[in-house]
């Protein structure tokens, strides 16, 4: 990392505390503790609430250096691979949120933990959208470009839980397009690929074996209803436990039926 390090604004300063001592998913207090020792910052108000805490020591040793530099050291100790090992999704979580106040002074902290230059952003939607991780792990697995136009804002936004109901209600409208109906859930998948002769098929539908694969396709379609669209269209984000790992399995398994579809005859 080049010297000096980019100074912060209090704005920046206290929104990057507050992202890495977040009640929910941040350091600990003692964490914060060890932390504040390694980096030999000194810790004036243990007592304080974490982000506080956290914020009142950096904030104090930002003023003496007039830059970042043992800001970014803390942050480099706190997002250091080698303490998430095994805690991969929390890792690239944190680094995500970090990511979104550092766009803003020019900086991103990569996996590999080291800061790299990047041109700096100015608006909150443009370090967002350079921060998401979601939406390149998505590209990188190759997702349907079907799932990406029904949720493009959502994951924009980083929001998972929206991004899963507008995917999987993509899927409801692209059968309704395609198979002329006005139903949904599984009444449309029965309607469209069900019956002697669906007007939806993923195959020639000809011989018992197509027969079954098609009769799966539509327990599978129930199955992507009932699962995951009606408990997020009905039930409060809030009571709605929905991790990264299951929202991008459920990204994959609406690309895999946008495939089938595809070559729907």
């Amino acid at each position: 990392m080049p010297q000096p390090a980019p100074p912060f604004s209090s704005a920046q300063l206290e929104a990057l505390c507050q992202t890495l001592a977040d009640t929910q998913s941040g350091l600990t207090g003692s964490e914060i503790g060890r932390l504040l020792q390694e980096t030999r910052i000194a810790d004036p108000d243990p007592a304080l609430t974490k982000w506080k805490r956290l914020f009142n020591a950096l904030a104090a040793v930002h003023h003496q250096d007039r830059d970042g530099r043992r800001v970014l050291s803390f942050i480099r100790h706190a997002l250091d691979p080698a303490r998430y090992v095994g805690r991969r999704d929390q890792f690239e979580a944190r680094r995500q949120a970090v990511n979104v106040t550092l766009a803003f002074v020019g900086l991103q902290y990569r996996p590999d933990g080291m800061f790299t230059r990047v041109q700096q952003a100015t608006t909150l939607t443009e370090a967002e959208q350079r921060a998401n991780r979601l939406r390149a792990v998505l590209s990188e697995r190759g997702v349907h470009p079907e799932v990406l136009t029904y949720c493009r804002a959502e994951l924009l936004e980083g929001n998972c839980f929206h991004a899963v109901l507008e995917a999987s209600k993509g899927v409801a409208e692209r059968l309704r397009q395609l198979g002329a109906s006005t139903k949904d859930g599984a009444d449309l998948a029965d309607e469209v690929l069900s019956g002697v002769t669906p007007r939806l098929r993923i195959n020639q539908y000809v011989t018992e074996s197509e027969k079954s694969e098609q009769r799966g396709f539509v327990n599978l379609l129930k199955g992507l209803f009932g699962t995951f669209r009606n408990p997020t269209a009905h039930t409060p984000r809030i009571s709605w436990n929905l991790s990264e790992a299951d929202a991008l399995d459920l990204f994959s398994l609406c690309s895999y039926v946008h495939r089938r579809i595809d070559g729907c005859r």
